[in-house]
């Protein structure tokens, strides 16, 4: 796919393996391109952008969640609504398209195991699991049959080709030209495989002009809102502590001050985020959520969103997911050491940290202590515009403060 002269001298900034290219990193022209709708703007640009190319194009609607599945109610995701702005773009851009169900797929894969985690005090991105799972993951071995075929999406992102030592080339993910939404975060942990077959072409976009080429081409999606935080948590229960408890059983502890003195009672290690104001009333300073002590299912508060206890300097994780299938060079061996940029929330800004070799997994240390790091939550490691990859962050040096 085309790159822009901006991409190209953000490409010659990345220095950890030998060289970067774009050639090759997109569909060539006849190729079979199925372009994955959600019913928003973005995956409708996409598709429309797509239609401009000589390639044999069809969208597929990934249905991941039901509500009524469980409830047998109408409030949840509105996959219906979704789906019916899905077919009324296809139709306005004459391409045809059908519904895959992959509810079944991101229960098993995505939804229970992250249940698991919240019960036992930890903090995940179902969005990063589901991405590797079942967007690239089932979706695509199920929308896609052979070589020469993409699943087309409209994250906010890029890719090149790598050069990771002579003669053997991966492909490598990019960050965004839009800064803002810039969505390599979600993709972090996406296999070799599925990034090769993968193709991002609002990359190149700001998400204004996004929303200009969707009035243009007079899409119906056009002024369609924003859709954020995690699909399967509905109008109703708003909070994802509320929405939780229709799954994870009640689990009543202590939230307790540095002193040990009981302050209040939670219902769940995973009815908190570390960082978050405790809500506790008669208070007279706002208390903030520093740790979950899950030997004494407690929840430990500090007064002030500013106290240090709040503060992490370093991180670990157990394992590490490299894009290139491989590390950098001087992360190849024990104790080696790379200069890089982290990423622990998708939202939150890039921190310049040093990212050492550990095992299967890093120690990264941050140039600046960092606001509500949590167990459980993803580090994204970044050289330049390069995200290298993912891991699950096991420890916060925050944790040896209690």
């Amino acid at each position: 796919m085309r790159t822009s002269a901006t991409f190209r001298a953000a490409v010659r900034r990345f220095a950890t393996y030998s060289s970067l290219s774009t050639h090759g990193a997109g569909p060539s022209k006849g190729d079979k391109v199925v372009v994955a709708m959600s019913g928003g703007v973005d995956s409708s640009v996409a598709a429309a952008l797509l239609v401009e190319k000589d390639y044999d194009l069809s969208a597929v609607f990934m249905r991941n969640w039901d509500k009524r599945d469980e409830s047998g109610t109408d409030i949840g995701c509105q996959w219906e609504k979704d789906w019916e702005d899905v077919r009324r773009v296809c139709e306005v851009l004459d391409i045809p398209v059908r519904m895959i169900d992959l509810s079944q797929q991101y229960w098993t894969r995505v939804f229970e195991p992250s249940l698991d985690e919240w019960q036992r005090g930890l903090t995940p991105n179902p969005d990063v699991p589901c991405n590797r799972e079942v967007k690239f993951g089932a979706l695509m071995d199920q929308a896609l049959s052979g070589p020469g075929q993409w699943l087309a999406t409209g994250h906010y992102s890029r890719t090149a080709n790598i050069e990771v030592r002579p003669g053997a080339l991966r492909r490598a993910l990019l960050k965004a030209k839009d800064p803002i939404k810039d969505q390599s975060y979600f993709l972090s942990s996406v296999s070799q495989k599925q990034l090769s077959k993968a193709a991002f072409p609002l990359g190149d976009l700001l998400k204004s002009q996004v929303r200009e080429i969707a009035k243009a081409k007079g899409l119906p999606t056009a002024s369609r809102p924003e859709s954020m935080g995690l699909c399967f948590v509905g109008q109703k229960e708003g909070r994802i502590d509320r929405f939780l408890s229709d799954y994870i059983p009640p689990d009543p502890g202590p939230i307790l001050d540095l002193e040990g003195r009981i302050l209040g009672e939670h219902k769940g290690l995973w009815t908190y985020t570390i960082g978050q104001n405790a809500r506790i009333g008669g208070q007279p300073i706002k208390l903030f959520v520093a740790a979950k002590d899950s030997s004494r299912n407690a929840i430990i508060v500090v007064p002030g969103s500013d106290h240090p206890a709040l503060f992490s300097s370093s991180a670990r994780t157990s394992s590490w997911h490299w894009i290139a299938d491989e590390p950098p060079p001087v992360l190849q061996s024990e104790g080696g050491s790379l200069e890089a940029t982290v990423k622990i929330c998708y939202g939150e800004r890039l921190e310049q940290c040093t990212a050492t070799r550990e095992g299967d997994g890093l120690y990264i240390s941050f140039k600046n202590p960092i606001r509500g790091v949590a167990p459980g939550q993803y580090a994204v490691i970044y050289d330049g515009d390069v995200c290298l990859g993912s891991g699950k962050m096991s420890w916060t040096d925050a944790v040896d403060k209690f």
